[in-house]
């Protein structure tokens, strides 16, 4: 069991704060994005920070997970907070995420299409881009954008 159940299991759908880390994979001037099975939008390889894991730990680990890709050398993309973290679920859980979001061009492995959180992972243009998952938008669309690195917002 991991810590979000854990900790739902004692406070139940109320908010809780987490920190969140993802990686925005870059090939040839095209974003990784995976399709989710849950929600039927697309965003960025990431999930919740574990007790005792970097940042840079849990965004690998994550995008191993999901992806089936080995991603290294990452460098410091974003970090998001305000308003734009919090996220209610369809089951009535509620959250605030802080999100770490790092960039790699350097990664190595099998794409997995069908994952346990994924329909299909593929490589988007940034004028190809599918229905975006709304919590995620802003740090793809900041890719696009390029402003100076790292975001702080």
């Amino acid at each position: 069991m991991n810590y979000i159940q854990e900790m739902r299991k004692v406070i139940g759908t109320k908010m809780l704060m987490t920190v969140g880390c993802g990686i925005i994979i870059e090939r040839n001037g095209q974003i990784l994005l995976q399709h989710r099975k849950d929600d039927d939008v697309w965003g960025i390889p990431g999930g919740v920070m574990e007790p005792g894991e970097t940042f840079e730990e849990t965004a690998v680990r994550e995008t191993l997970e999901e992806t089936g890709l080995k991603v290294e050398d990452l460098k410091l993309f974003g970090l998001y907070s305000g308003e734009e973290g919090f996220a209610e679920y369809a089951n009535g859980d509620q959250i605030f995420s802080v999100q770490i979001i790092f960039h790699a061009t350097d990664f190595a492995g099998e794409l997995i299409q069908d994952a346990e959180e994924s329909k299909e992972h593929r490589f988007f243009s940034p004028d190809q881009f599918p229905h975006l998952n709304p919590h995620q938008a802003r740090f793809i669309l900041d890719w696009v954008h390029q402003p100076n690195l790292p975001i702080l917002k």
